[in-house]
């Protein structure tokens, strides 16, 4: 008998399950993904153990995972899970049944992985782990293991040509079929946080951030690129103080119907378009001042655009932004009295200073310019702080002296509300690199920014950044030296530009698959001449297209007959051998024919065995067709090793 550690439908399953996990490998906790490569390995390499310790590897994995995901639960533990419950039904496997149920979970796993990313390299990993299953399934057709006589490409050779097959009307049907605006289904949220900005921010909150090189999105202009000090991407508005930490309302993040309250203010816009990576978070980055929102999006009644679900997935828009701010709006008092309101028992230097220099000043603008003086003459910059304290706000402007942007932004907005001037938080994003292959501009998540808005009589809200007014020689740290890493985009290295184009293909990736929705099939479908069709009529359309496009790959493909079974496979490869050395089957000859006239005992009784299997309808159980194989595998090999016939 053989001994269970050597049972190769563990061995196969382990393999699969290993394959079908590389494109979750990013998406999954280092903790989980090592337990299930361990588990796989274990399934590989030793004998199945007993029943009991299999449920109590289950029992810990299950805490392991609970672990690995902080006891929340997402999609990417639902994935998680059903890695971990694959690799230990490897461990249990035993027979074709199990290896062929694991084969049937394993193609989740791909799945699971495109549902968090599109990107090029997670679709080839899936391809990769789609390719492995096509070729156990080859393997394993006949009912039993069979692996192949010569080499790995006579295995693989098949499949691809399946592939091929079933390609160019997958093309057709990705490109043409009608695709609906909007799911029929939702996706659960992540058990993470996301990489987005939130509904709140308190000093020191952002550290992780302001260190996370993963792109948050790209954006590309139009016409002309806007000057440093107009690039600043909004995102949430943070309206209350409670002391320590900002935040917005549910109904902050409400449309805002009345439009015509904010006209245009008749300068030039700035259009362009925004590719935004998944983010779990509803707001979408807009560079102020936005003039609307984008379809089919809605814009907040403090100028931030918003969806009505989470972003969980590449999303692309496009957009308008005037250059300066409506001068027009009116300030409703119940937007002022939020707007000034901070917790009045708290911070009381600050309070007192804030009065002492609005007396002094002759106006609000000129109490608003000594404060960001007194900013780039005393303050620093860091991100070297410590956590905040009760009276937050006093220990940075008078003891402390140095921070970050959420830092500046929170007291900033404390002492402009102690002056009695209405102030409010923006989150967003600031900067970006362009890349100079597409010439498009990237913006990371590290690239995150809190700055202040001011309402000024007769100016509306003017947009003011206290951490820019630091004074050069007061920046102590960046991002670069804090991260403990050179900053790619800040010093140029050798294999820059190679980054840089490997980002360049990614975002033409986004644009023509991952970004390809139902508003640009519509575009396609106008430049074909269907601006009038039906969409049952499209649908018939591309049927009948993608049909003739397979029955014409079909047709080439079959003008070179291969056998569909393995016997015959094998049979035509024993052929193949004959006919190189010299002696092939003529045309007109059967397979006994030709074995008499080939000569020699064995090939006469293997060609009396294909005989039977092929002809007289003999039906061989899987131990008789795996040895009927193995047997022409194995003197197909000896006649490649005879010499050939010379013919004179």
């Amino acid at each position: 008998m053989t001994p269970n550690f050597q049972n190769p439908h563990r061995r196969i399953a382990a393999a699969v399950t290993a394959v079908a996990l590389l494109p979750l490998i990013a998406q999954l906790p280092a903790l989980l993904v090592t337990l299930i490569f361990a588990l796989a390995a274990t399934a590989f390499s030793l004998p199945k153990p007993h029943r009991f310790l299999i449920l109590l590897t289950l029992l810990s994995s299950l805490a392991v995972l609970l672990f690995a995901f902080n006891g929340r639960f997402g999609r990417d533990t639902a994935a998680g899970m059903l890695a971990l419950m694959m690799a230990l039904k490897c461990l249990e496997t035993e027979s074709m049944r199990d290896l062929r149920a694991v084969l049937g979970f394993s193609l989740f796993l791909p799945f699971a992985a495109l549902l968090g990313s599109q990107e090029p390299l997670t679709v080839m990993l899936c391809v990769l782990s789609a390719l492995s299953w096509l070729i156990t399934l080859q393997i394993t057709s006949t009912g039993g293991i069979v692996w192949p006589s010569a080499s790995w490409i006579a295995l693989v050779k098949p499949v691809l040509k399946q592939v091929a097959l079933a390609l160019p009307l997958a093309i057709v049907l990705f490109w043409l079929f009608p695709r609906i605006s909007t799911p029929l289904w939702g996706l659960p949220g992540l058990s993470s946080q996301g990489a987005g900005l939130g509904d709140s921010m308190k000093p020191g909150q952002w550290i992780d951030t302001l260190v996370d090189d993963r792109i948050a999105f790209r954006v590309q202009f139009d016409s002309t690129v806007p000057e440093p000090e107009q690039r600043y991407w909004r995102g949430p508005v943070l309206w209350d103080f409670d002391g320590l930490t900002w935040r917005r309302l549910n109904i902050d993040s409400t449309e805002w119907r009345d439009l015509a309250a904010l006209p245009e203010t008749g300068s030039a816009g700035i259009r362009y378009q925004v590719s935004l990576e998944p983010t779990e978070k509803k707001y979408l980055p807009v560079l102020d001042w936005p003039r609307a929102a984008p379809a089919p999006y809605f814009l907040t009644r403090d100028h931030g655009v918003y969806s009505r679900d989470p972003i969980q997935k590449m999303t692309q828009y496009r957009a308008e932004a005037n250059t300066q701010p409506s001068t027009s709006e009116q300030l409703t008092p119940e937007q002022r009295n939020r707007a000034l309101t901070f917790p009045r028992g708290l911070n009381l230097k600050t309070q007192a200073l804030a009065k002492q220099w609005r007396t002094e000043a002759e106006s609000d603008r000129a109490y608003i310019n000594r404060v960001m003086q007194w900013i780039s003459q005393d303050f620093a910059y860091t991100l070297d702080t410590e956590q905040p304290r009760i009276n937050a706000v006093d220990d940075f402007l008078f003891t402390d002296k140095k921070g970050f942007c959420q830092h500046f932004s929170s007291s900033f907005a404390v002492l402009m509300r102690a002056a009695g001037i209405p102030s409010r938080v923006v989150t967003g994003y600031v900067g970006g690199f362009r890349n100079p292959y597409g010439n498009y501009w990237v913006l990371y998540n590290k690239d995150a920014h809190a700055w202040n808005e001011v309402w000024l009589e007769g100016e509306g809200w003017v947009r003011f950044d206290p951490t820019a007014a630091v004074a050069p020689e007061n920046i102590l740290d960046t991002v670069t030296t804090s991260g403990g890493e050179e900053d790619y985009f800040g010093e140029r290295t050798a294999f820059s530009p190679l980054f840089d184009f490997s980002d360049f293909m990614k975002s033409r990736w986004n644009d023509w698959i991952v970004g390809f929705n139902a508003a640009r099939q519509i575009d396609l479908f106008r430049s074909m001449g269907l601006q009038e069709a039906q969409r049952w009529q499209m649908l018939l359309t591309v049927l009948a297209f993608g049909s003739l496009i397979s029955y014409a790959v079909f047709i080439v493909a079959g003008l070179k007959r291969t056998p569909l079974m393995p016997v015959e496979t094998q049979w035509a490869e024993l052929m193949h051998a004959y006919l190189k050395r010299g002696n092939g089957k003529l045309t007109h000859e059967t397979a006994l024919d030709f074995a008499m006239r080939a000569g020699g005992d064995e090939l006469q009784t293997l060609a009396q065995r294909y005989h039977r299997w092929r002809y007289a309808k003999i039906q061989l159980d899987a131990y008789e067709m795996a040895s009927l194989i193995a047997d022409l595998q194995m003197f197909t090999r000896k006649v490649r090793r005879l010499p050939k016939i010379r013919k004179h």
